[in-house]
This record gives C-alpha cells, sequence and structure tokens, in this order.
C-alpha cells in the first residue's frame, strides 16, 4: 500500500486536547475510529465514552456514520501535503435508565427503531 494513501487524523475532545495524529486506511470504518478513541481516551478524564454510541465524530460539520468508511465519509483533502484532518470527538453525557427508556420512547413514537445492540 503507497504511504499516500494514508489518512493522518487527529482527534479534538471537547476541553481542546487531541487524540492522535494517527494514519489510517480509506478502508478504516468509522465505528472503528471511535473503538480506538475509548481505547485511548485520556485516564484523568471523568466522563469517558463506554461504547461507540456514547461518541460522535464531527468532520466538516458533518456527523460520520458508524457503518461508513473514512472514503465513503469524503473527507476533505487536506490543503497542505501532509496535513493533519481534525475531527470533532462529542461526548454524549451518560444517562439514567429511565431518560433512556424516555428516549427510545420518544424515537418509537416518531417511527424510529427499538433495537437492543448487544
Amino acid at each position: 500500500m503507497a504511504l499516500k494513501e494514508l489518512i493522518e487524523i487527529k482527534f479534538r475532545l471537547a476541553d481542546g486536547n487531541d487524540i492522535g495524529p494517527n494514519k489510517y486506511t480509506p478502508s478504516t470504518t468509522v465505528a472503528s475510529l471511535k473503538e480506538k478513541i475509548i481505547a485511548q481516551w485520556p485516564e484523568d478524564k471523568d466522563s469517558g465514552p463506554k461504547t461507540i454510541n456514547d461518541v460522535k465524530l464531527i468532520n466538516a460539520g458533518r456527523i460520520l456514520e458508524n457503518n461508513k468508511t473514512l472514503g465513503e465519509s469524503r473527507l476533505p483533502v487536506a490543503e497542505v501535503p501532509g496535513g493533519v484532518i481534525t475531527m470533532h470527538v462529542v461526548v454524549r453525557p451518560p444517562m439514567n435508565e429511565k431518560a433512556r427508556d424516555k428516549l427510545q420512547d420518544d424515537s418509537l413514537k416518531k417511527g424510529g427503531c427499538a433495537c437492543t445492540i448487544l
């Protein structure tokens, strides 16, 4: 694989700290990026994500979908050769059982799916 095919990405946390940069192939899924973020989450931070569903990745104003690859997400090409793409990480605050049930009920009323992820 040619080195120029790799995409260099760093993840900006809400407090301004970064995870990375690291290089990824265009076939890397957004879900696997989220798993890496969870694994590399700073230990001194209190409210870290527990699952990939607790994390949203935002690039160029768009929320990236878990099932898409970096190539499918059409990341903007870095303007400077060797440039690093910065993605913003948003963590969903922890919810108690009652709030989670209400969110699921509201989703069902709007025609959403009552899927449980195991």
